[in-house]
């Protein structure tokens, strides 16, 4: 089960009491304070595992909690520490103060850690507040609450192409031929009801990542369909596949599909309509008026995009588009890097 927004509880232990406490022991008549400090309270800790890809693990578990550091105690002993506790979380997930819903973190990579709640300091023993004129002082420090806090997490998956589409504009087909996933598939609408992740395998040991996000429908980026909230799993990939349906099965006009989605896209993130994007027109074998494939190569190419032709069921165009997309994967990853090397020159 796919879950990508889930709300929990952290609260770090809370710090133990110092002790009051005096030496007692033969031949020491004024043995003086000896009160120890109480243990630090334990800390809420999160990481990045890149072996998950849901937080189906944490709706049904909510709450975190740390332990409290043990108390201090006589002949200068120190309470023991509370136990941290660690919350393992995929790639791609951003945490939320609930509150002031505010953006604390966003885990990019795997072994990203961030603390999600402080432990409380430890207490002082009397011990400590023994002076030259006040030897045996009769008073300690109680240990300070642990942090607390309601936090919202939010999964974006991390893909390097993203499949965007009207519903059953092909998506699932495709990345079914092209990787090892297996989506469902079937003739009606919304047959996708989250992300699907297939690797592509390019040989040599090279691969990239493609996600299958449901499909999109005129006002999802209003929450119209499945809305936006499949949406922003899109913001994270480096290109965008967008696939229109050129048959005659779906009743619809290509072209106003391809105009709806990109003004979707546009209206959820202006960003994502300046992400590079690949046109590709599917389900070539069940063409049957070419003037509809036609009007959408020329609207295309008049937006300056490039643009394929494929049909999945056949395997008809999918091994050049897939050669296609690793080489523009390939020219964005150049271009990531020039910029970086001119900000390096810039800065120096």
């Amino acid at each position: 089960m796919f879950i990508d927004r889930v709300k929990i509880q952290v609260k770090a232990g809370n710090g133990g009491d110092g002790v009051t406490a005096f030496r007692r022991e033969k031949f020491v008549p004024r043995g003086g304070p000896s009160g120890g400090d109480g243990g630090k309270g334990g800390d809420v800790w999160m990481e990045a595992d890149e072996g998950l890809n849901t937080l189906l693990h944490l709706r049904y578990n909510p709450e975190h909690r740390a332990e409290r550091g043990r108390h201090g105690e006589g002949s200068n002993r120190h309470g023991k520490d509370g136990a941290d506790v660690l919350i393992k979380i995929p790639v791609g997930t951003q945490i939320f103060d609930v509150e002031s819903e505010d953006l604390l973190f966003d885990f990019t990579e795997s072994g990203q850690k961030f603390l999600a709640a402080k432990g409380g300091k430890g207490g002082w023993g009397n011990q400590h507040f023994a002076t030259p004129t006040k030897r045996a002082p009769r008073y300690h420090y109680t240990g300070r609450p642990g942090g607390e806090r309601e936090l919202q997490l939010e999964l974006k998956l991390i893909a390097d192409v993203g499949l965007v589409g009207f519903p059953n504009a092909g998506k699932s087909t495709l990345i079914s031929v092209i990787s090892a996933a297996k989506p469902k598939i079937a003739d009606y609408p919304f047959t996708t009801l989250e992300p699907n992740l297939g690797v592509v395998d390019l040989g040599d040991y090279k691969t990239f990542v493609v996600a299958d996000i449901p499909g999109l429908i005129e006002g999802a980026s209003e929450g119209a369909g499945l809305g936006d909230r499949f949406l922003r799993h899109v913001e994270r990939t480096k290109l965008i596949l967008h696939l229109v349906d050129v048959s005659s099965l779906s009743n619809r006009n290509p072209v106003s599909d391809y105009e709806i989605i990109n003004h979707e896209l546009a209206n959820y993130n202006l960003d994502l309509a300046n992400r590079p994007q690949i046109v590709v027109a599917t389900k070539l074998d069940a063409l049957d008026e070419p003037e509809r494939l036609e009007n959408l190569r020329a609207q295309v190419i008049s937006d300056g995009k490039p643009f394929l032709e494929i049909s999945a069921v056949a395997n008809q165009g999918t091994r050049e588009l897939v050669n296609f997309v690793a080489q523009k994967l390939y020219e964005i990853a150049e271009e990531k890097k020039t910029e970086q090397i001119d900000i390096s020159y810039e800065e120096q």
